[in-house]
């Protein structure tokens, strides 16, 4: 394995949505044959919410599902999950040692998923550690980039600045991480509210075209997205909504925001967002049909395969974190 190397992940909870795809899944297709590739279920990121253990299996089977039938190549790429190599919980707690309560309290993630909650002792302490573990799941492999959100970028900084403190201490023994954004695809935002991104946890379901709607309702939910107040077709920061509506346009059709905004910019909202719909409905059509015909058996031994030759990686870099911290006997 000479290539540098990529590692990324998502959460099995609720449905997975376009802005997933287009700000992650769909750079990570691309990347597996220039880099040596990871692609993690983060199943245990999940459960730093209430889960329903029946419910949290079906959607990490789903989430693994849409990897493969999105291009993701087990055999170009290890496909696994997070939980069944112990080595990333392990490696957590040792970074646990070394990390600032300070830094953790800073991440804009943490404040916005805890700005409602009045007393603190209320806050769930996984929700709070999670960037320990997120470093963990990066450092633990040796990780060169790391395809995620914009979102995820602070958490990106924060598993660099662990890592500088860790080879400082102990010696240089992990490589400090690079985030990976696509341009247009970087932040893909709610169709119902272009201040907050697509959101798998969003309350309205008009937030978000999910990868395995239907073309009925792929149609519906874009008809009803938010546009601005002003007609014509312009990309601009003045125009959020529309300008999200031409990101998703551009990454679905493979061209640029330009080509659309010209091509539509004598015409009306109604146009251009029926041939958005349809636009969607086709990019998503083989990704779907694919996904439906993937088994259980299948994509299982897919994960078994993948959970093995990743923790062999991670059995070493575990060894030599130990061995440099003092605790391997």
């Amino acid at each position: 394995m000479n290539k540098k190397r990529i590692f990324s992940g998502v959460q099995p909870s609720g449905n997975l949505h376009l802005g997933n795809y287009l700000g992650a899944i769909q750079s990570w297709v691309k990347l597996q044959n220039e880099y040596d590739s990871l692609f993690c279920i983060v199943n245990l990121h999940a459960i730093t919410n209430p889960q329903k253990g029946n419910e949290l299996k079906k959607k990490t089977l789903e989430v693994a599902k849409l990897y493969l039938a999105s291009g993701i190549d087990p055999k170009k790429s290890i496909v696994f999950i997070q939980s069944q190599v112990q080595e990333h919980t392990e490696l957590m707690w040792l970074l646990n040692t070394i990390t600032n309560t300070g830094d953790l309290f800073k991440m804009t993630q943490f404040k916005n998923k805890t700005h409602k909650e009045r007393k603190q002792e209320n806050i769930k302490t996984g929700l709070l550690n999670y960037p320990i573990l997120m470093a963990a799941d990066i450092l633990l492999y040796d990780t060169d980039l790391v395809p995620v959100g914009e979102d995820q970028l602070q958490h990106i900084e924060l598993t660099r600045k662990i890592a500088r403190k860790f080879n400082k201490r102990f010696g240089e023994t992990f490589i400090l991480p690079k985030g990976f954004t696509q341009k247009e695809g970087k932040r893909i935002m709610g169709l119902d509210n272009p201040k907050n991104k697509m959101s798998k946890s969003a309350t309205s379901e008009y937030n978000w075209i999910g990868i395995l709607d239907k073309p009925e309702t792929i149609k519906k939910k874009i008809m009803k997205a938010v546009t601005d107040s002003e007609q014509g077709i312009e990309y601009s920061d003045e125009k959020p909504a529309l300008k999200n509506l031409l990101n998703i346009f551009a990454l679905v059709t493979d061209k640029n925001p330009q080509e659309i905004v010209k091509k539509y910019q004598n015409q009306g909202y109604k146009k251009f967002k029926e041939n958005l719909a349809e636009a969607i409905v086709d990019y998503l059509k083989p990704i779907q049909k694919k996904y439906n015909q993937i088994s259980n058996d299948e994509v299982k031994s897919v994960l078994n395969i993948g959970a093995k030759q990743a923790q062999k990686i991670a059995k070493r870099k575990i060894q030599e974190v130990k061995e440099e911290m003092g605790l391997d006997f």
